[in-house]
């Protein structure tokens, strides 16, 4: 709705991962750094973990779209509480085997011909597991026992794990000793510091064309990251909401208290699982005023002492009021608080 207003050419802070936004902070250079060095040893485990929202889906349909697909198949599982035989039925689907009815014996037959094919072919397979903290041990065990499958020297599949912190925990239980000896990298994907986060919404918005409508003032920017934690989704949750609330409002610049109100409406719609930060808004903009630079510092005290002063000078007219209208009724007409007016 918003980008005919402010004349973006499409949606900068869509929920859904698309490749074309990647944004290659430190964190997430690395961590397709760690894919693609997996891609190229072309064998054992790659287990990349982070925080819901953190990019992870983004990174592997990034890899994705720069995958030599003449030389490796690629596929992608997003695992929803996989045991051991669903998962690998899973497995054989997507890569596009008809396994319905077929019993484990014939589904594991299938997948080894599968890759064998593919290796006479001179073509390697890439397996993705997304959501893998949601795999039960018996299906990780099993996907441990498919990466034996070799013809000759050469390994016949490779797996990559993506997983919310959880995952992390798991692959420290002693029921997955084996299967860390086969996991050649791992990482975990943090969030956006400060700086990245400002830089993170302007690639995003540069994208559509943005040309400076709307701005974001440099104290709205510190509070999308304090009350985002720096997650990519998170501050795509509130961007899109602050703009959509700009374009309601007719707004071309935002400041901490737009900030602040789009995060605690979201707070209160979502509930925790939102996962904003409730800052009150004078808490917020004094926490702020403290690691601004001088200029900064001096205008947000400057900008309270405005406000201090206004109020005083709206207690001393209500003070004057009340006197005026005590001399016109007089006192015989004025009722002390919590008593009846006389008749």
């Amino acid at each position: 709705m918003y980008e005919s207003f402010y004349a973006l050419t499409g949606k900068p802070f869509q929920l859904n991962p698309d490749p074309a936004f990647f944004f290659a902070s430190r964190g997430h250079r690395r961590a397709f750094a760690y894919l693609q060095y997996g891609v190229h040893q072309s064998e054992g485990f790659i287990v990349i973990t982070g925080e819901i929202g953190a990019g992870k889906t983004t990174l592997v349909r990034n890899l994705f779209e720069q995958l030599d697909r003449s030389q490796l198949v690629a596929a992608q599982l997003v695992s929803t509480q996989l045991d051991a035989d669903d998962m690998l039925r899973s497995i054989a689907v997507a890569f596009g085997l008809n396994v319905k009815s077929v019993d484990k014996a014939t589904l594991l037959a299938s997948l080894e011909a599968f890759l064998c094919q593919l290796a006479v072919s001179q073509k390697r397979a890439l397996l993705v597991v997304d959501e893998a903290q949601n795999l039960t041990p018996r299906a990780i065990e099993e996907l441990r026992m498919l990466s034996n499958f070799q013809l000759g020297e050469q390994a016949l599949l490779q797996s990559f794990l993506i997983g919310q912190p959880e995952l992390r925990q798991m692959m420290q239980g002693s029921e997955m000793q084996q299967l860390r000896q086969r996991v050649i990298a791992s990482y975990h994907l943090g969030p956006l510091d400060k700086t990245e986060t400002q830089a993170y919404i302007e690639h995003r918005l540069t994208h559509v064309g943005w040309s400076g409508d709307p701005q974001f003032e440099p104290v709205a920017l510190e509070l999308i990251h304090t009350a985002s934690a720096g997650i990519p989704r998170r501050i795509n949750t509130l961007c899109n909401r602050l703009m959509l609330a700009g374009f309601l409002g007719e707004k071309h610049v935002f400041g901490v208290n737009d900030v602040q109100q789009i995060a605690h409406e979201i707070s209160e719609e979502l509930g925790p699982e939102a996962a904003l930060a409730r800052i009150p808004a004078a808490a917020a903009a004094l926490k702020l005023a403290s690691t601004a630079s001088p200029v900064e510092s001096t205008a947000w005290l400057a900008h309270f002492h405005d406000i201090e002063e206004r109020l005083g000078r709206v207690e001393k007219t209500m003070g004057s009021a009340l006197r005026l209208l005590q001399r016109l009724l007089g006192p015989e007409h004025m009722s002390k608080p919590g008593t009846p007016a006389r008749r």
